[in-house]
This record gives C-alpha cells, sequence and structure tokens, in this order.
C-alpha cells in the first residue's frame, strides 16, 4: 500500500512537472518578445505611440537608413522598399514605403517580421505606425504600398557605443500567416497601386528626392 502511495504521487508530480513545462513554453514566446523589445536584443526595434516631442532635429548628426525585404518560399508575393534608403537626423520622424504584390491565384494574408543592424541600435530605432503592426491581406494581383514611420531616438546621443554608427538597415521578411490563406484583415495597410514602380514619385523621407536617392542632410 505505500508503494502504491509512492508510486501515485511521483506520478502526480510528473504530470505536473510536465504541465508546467507546456505553460512556460507557451509564456516563453510573449516573455521573449517583451525582453526583445526592451533591450533591442537581436536587432528588435521599439514601437512609439508618438513622435518625439519637438520635430526639429535634436542634432546635426545624421544616420542612412536602408530598407531590405524579403519574402518566405512559400509565399507568392513580390515584395520590396520603394526606396533604396533615406538619410535622417536624430530625432527627426521619417516615413518610407515597401511594396507588396499578390502574385498567385488566391488571395493572400501574410505577416512580416524585421529587425535592424546593426543589432545593438534597436532599442533606438522607434516605429510609429507599420504595416507589421498587423496581418495584410492581398487579392490575386493586388499590389499596396505599405508605409512605415520612425524615428531615431535621441537618447542615442548618449550612448556612446553606437558613437560610429552612421547606417542602419531595416529588413522585413513576410511570412504566410499561420493557419489561415485571407482573412477578415483589412487590406494591406497602403494604398493600392497600378504598377509596381513610379520614377516621379517624391521621396517621403526626403521632399524633393526620387525613390533610392537620399540627402547627406
Amino acid at each position: 500500500m505505500e508503494a502504491g502511495r509512492r508510486n501515485r504521487a511521483f506520478a502526480l508530480g510528473l504530470g505536473g512537472v510536465a504541465i508546467g513545462m507546456v505553460g512556460l513554453a507557451y509564456a516563453s514566446v510573449p516573455l521573449y518578445r517583451l525582453f526583445c523589445q526592451v533591450t533591442g536584443y537581436g536587432g528588435t526595434t521599439q514601437v512609439a505611440t508618438e513622435a518625439p516631442e519637438s520635430e526639429t532635429p535634436v542634432s546635426d548628426r545624421v544616420i542612412t537608413v536602408r530598407f531590405n525585404a524579403d519574402t518566405a518560399r512559400d509565399l507568392p508575393w513580390r515584395f520590396r522598399p520603394a526606396q533604396r534608403q533615406v538619410t535622417v537626423r536624430i530625432g527627426e520622424t521619417a516615413l518610407a514605403f515597401y511594396r507588396a504584390t499578390n502574385t498567385g491565384g488566391r488571395r493572400l494574408t501574410g505577416t512580416a517580421t524585421f529587425n535592424v543592424t546593426p543589432q545593438k541600435a534597436g532599442i533606438y530605432f522607434s516605429k510609429i505606425e507599420c504595416f507589421c503592426f498587423t496581418k495584410q491581406t492581398l487579392a490575386p494581383g493586388q499590389e499596396a504600398e505599405m508605409p512605415v514611420s520612425f524615428f531615431i531616438d535621441p537618447d542615442i546621443l548618449d550612448d556612446r557605443n553606437l558613437d560610429e554608427v552612421r547606417t542602419i538597415t531595416l529588413s522585413y521578411t513576410f511570412f504566410k500567416a499561420p493557419g489561415e490563406e485571407a482573412g477578415p484583415t483589412a487590406p494591406a495597410a497602403g494604398l493600392d497601386t497600378a504598377s509596381a514602380t513610379d520614377p516621379a514619385r517624391p521621396n517621403p523621407a526626403v521632399p524633393g528626392k526620387p525613390p533610392g536617392d537620399s540627402t547627406d542632410g
């Protein structure tokens, strides 16, 4: 009898450990995301609810932001930045665009992951609005412009470890949204466009410059 009770207690203990491990596994994903957002680990960018208090750049120091785009193999989308790079001053709000086209034969919903390099700059790269905040749905053949509004946090000026940083690369990768190929999500967060390129379109972050150009600030 005593041995039976010990066996049952041991089995219950193992079951509790297993349940705890499963719960920890599910909890670890949001905890890891929170850790990345707070520390900028892995080049994770920050999310800002508003622009810096002053729209006037706080420094003459400029940083060139380059744009990169990738797409998972199972998502038949053509995804690319509308401009190669922009140059912004610290604390200055900038607006850039990406373009996505559904080249497949059915509606598809995608979600974008993102990071910046060098990774240590992630904690100072703040996005106010971004298509990556929500899932994006495109009909067959549909093209959309997807905006991202961002600024470089003035606190970067106090971090001597980033004094040498003059270029930051913002990268996005679109994946097919898990478990859905289409859904109630709104059309992709930008403007539908008729063509993949528009040479006459001004660079939204640098007035008067065509896409792909940058200024020296």
